[in-house]
């Protein structure tokens, strides 16, 4: 928890005079009882209306005082509270984001999900609680017990073995509890992650009719969440009990020996009042102050799971030299490239040699699980190599500033995304000041036009949160033409286009090659008929490159990409390559 503490910079000064508020309303109500006392013991007895109206109207005082400091100190702990769980949560975001695709994988969206929203409140409870409470229950129980022991020392004695009991009671609840905390939170990770996958699969689930599966699924992870949390709170459940216990037996001793002492003459009714009164005082602050505790073990066990991501260090990162421009006849180049998953011990590329000139389209192709994916994220630097460099114009990707490098690469992701928003703002992710007319041109080669024309509102078409409101190949086309819209000097299509019709792909295709000359294209894809027309073919399997060159002489000497193509292509297309090979031969 200490370690957040300098995101409460901002808010020091109010962290800091909030407890005094609180700690003025606690000596406020401290001088209560002893009022009390006052006029039971001299206003009463004596019948003296004046003693009774002028202690009276200080009981109203200080009530008003107490409860104006009370609000003041409850403003402070919310501004504080709220600013700094904002500062945090600002913080780990931006901390995310630097992260690279290998660290995300690792502790998983859902788990981040849950960090960033859950972790943090329980945070920013735990500070609030601790303005609020923290000072002002250890103040309570002091200023009770030495008020106490100014009233009768041989009463105190009680007071101050029950004060004992209760604080290690408090101890040996809490110290039990917090494992059991940290427990809860990780099996939440667990129901977000199944609430997520149920939610973004729930097409595919209803489509085979598992609804039943995941319903049990989800079941089994919130009894379990539920059984942690029970465990948990059967023990924090404890605490009220015992202190009330212990508290009310005290109380009885109080009054025995109280009672023992009025008969003597020793103390007054009123000292019996205000004693027990200050016994209560200690149980409702140690109750208060076992519940503050409670919130604090969550936000301290939140806290660390939210610095346990902080710790985490971005293996991709940008390097502060200039970069230094070189020469090179060739636009990318892998050079003896391999690459390692962090779950894996085995490499999932391997001696990766490849050279790619200006202008070229590029075709990758290979079956699923074949490495396509992971080697154009090498471009990208979404992944760094294991070993091995990557070069774009002959410069190390490593040595690129990454807004050049991203302006230099564009890339279309197998799984769509678009954000809430209008259509037009959608695009412009791909260049913020783009005009409608460079959308319109991106828009036109994506082949998604005659939709777009189509639109009640146009470019201003409010798209929902995913692109729920459109279909999936329209989605697709959105996505493609967003990466075109800034021009870039490489655009990679990562299997981008499979919701799309033969006919539409091929359309896609020849736009792009006719409207995007000086821009090197790599399309990945596991259809034959998407790459064919490439200048160059790159075939993958088990994460080594075992074919380079154009479709005829694949088909001639590669025998995975003959494999693949007899799969695909009908027999006549199949007679006409070998006919036409044979021809050339």
């Amino acid at each position: 928890m200490f370690r957040l503490l300098k995101y409460l910079k901002k808010y020091k000064w109010q962290a800091f005079f909030g407890p005094f508020f609180k700690i003025a309303e606690a000596a406020l109500e401290l001088a209560v009882p002893l009022v009390m006392a006052d006029i039971i013991d001299n206003g009463i007895p004596t019948g003296d209306a004046s003693i009774v109206l002028q202690k009276g109207l200080m009981l109203v005082i200080l009530s008003t005082v107490g409860y104006a400091c009370s609000l003041t100190c409850q403003y402070f702990a919310s501004v504080t509270s709220q600013g700094t769980g904002t500062e945090i949560r600002n913080a780990l975001f931006a901390h995310i984001q630097s992260l690279s695709h290998k660290e995300i994988d690792r502790i998983g969206t859902p788990s981040l999900m849950t960090r960033i929203t859950s972790d943090i409140n329980n945070v920013e409870r735990a500070i609030a609680m601790t303005i609020r409470m923290a000072s002002r229950a250890p103040f309570l129980v002091i200023g009770s017990t030495i008020l106490a022991i100014r009233i009768n020392f041989q009463l105190s004695i009680i007071f101050i073995i029950a004060s004992i009991f209760i604080a290690l009671s408090i101890y040996y609840i809490i110290t039990r509890t917090m494992p059991a905390f940290k427990k809860v939170q990780k099996m939440l990770d667990r129901l977000s992650l199944i609430t997520r996958e149920n939610l973004e699969g729930v097409r595919v689930i209803r489509s085979v009719s598992n609804q039943d599966y995941e319903k049990a699924r989800f079941e089994d992870a919130a009894v379990k969440q539920r059984d942690l949390a029970l465990k948990a709170g059967k023990l924090n459940a404890l605490l009220n009990p015992i202190t009330i216990l212990i508290v009310n037996i005290a109380v009885i001793l109080i009054i025995y020996q109280g009672g023992i002492k009025i008969d003597s003459g020793i103390m007054s009714q009123g000292e019996i009042i205000a004693f027990i009164s200050y016994m209560t005082t200690i149980l409702n602050a140690l109750i208060a102050f076992s519940n503050t505790l409670v919130i604090i073990n969550k936000g301290n066990a939140s806290a660390k799971r939210i610095n346990e991501v902080f710790d985490i260090k971005a293996s991709v990162v940008e390097n502060p030299k200039a970069m230094v421009t070189v020469e090179s006849d060739y636009r990318i180049e892998f050079d003896d490239v391999d690459f390692t998953y962090d779950s894996s011990k085995d490499a999932f590329l391997h001696n990766i040699n490849l050279k790619i000139k200006p202008n070229q389209t590029i075709g990758v192709i290979g079956v699923t699980g074949a490495g396509k994916s992971t080697l154009i994220q090498m471009i990208s630097r979404f992944y760094d190599v294991t070993k091995g460099s990557v070069k774009i114009d002959g410069v190390d990707v490593k040595d690129y500033a990454f807004n050049i490098l991203r302006k230099k690469v564009s890339v279309v992701p197998q799984q769509v995304s678009l954000f809430s928003g209008t259509l037009r703002k959608n695009m412009q992710w791909g260049k913020n000041d783009a005009t409608d007319e460079e959308i319109y041109r991106a828009l036109e080669i994506a082949q998604a036009r005659d939709f777009v024309d189509q639109l009640p509102e146009g470019l201003d078409t409010m798209i929902y949160q995913g692109g729920k409101n459109l279909s999936g190949g329209q989605r697709q086309r959105l996505s493609i033409a967003r990466a075109m819209v800034g021009n870039p000097e490489i655009l990679i299509m990562d299997d981008s286009a499979s919701a799309l019709d033969f006919a539409t792909d091929a359309a896609l295709r020849k736009a792009i090659y006719k409207n995007m000359k000086n821009t090197t294209v790599i399309i990945v894809s596991q259809r034959v008929n998407t790459v064919r027309n490439a200048d160059l073919i790159i075939v993958l399997d088990e994460g080594q490159i075992v074919g380079k060159g154009t479709h005829l002489s694949l088909l001639k000497d590669c025998e995975i990409y003959e494999e693949i193509c007899n799969s695909q292509l009908s027999s006549k297309e199949l007679e006409n390559a070998y006919t036409t090979i044979e021809t050339t031969a």
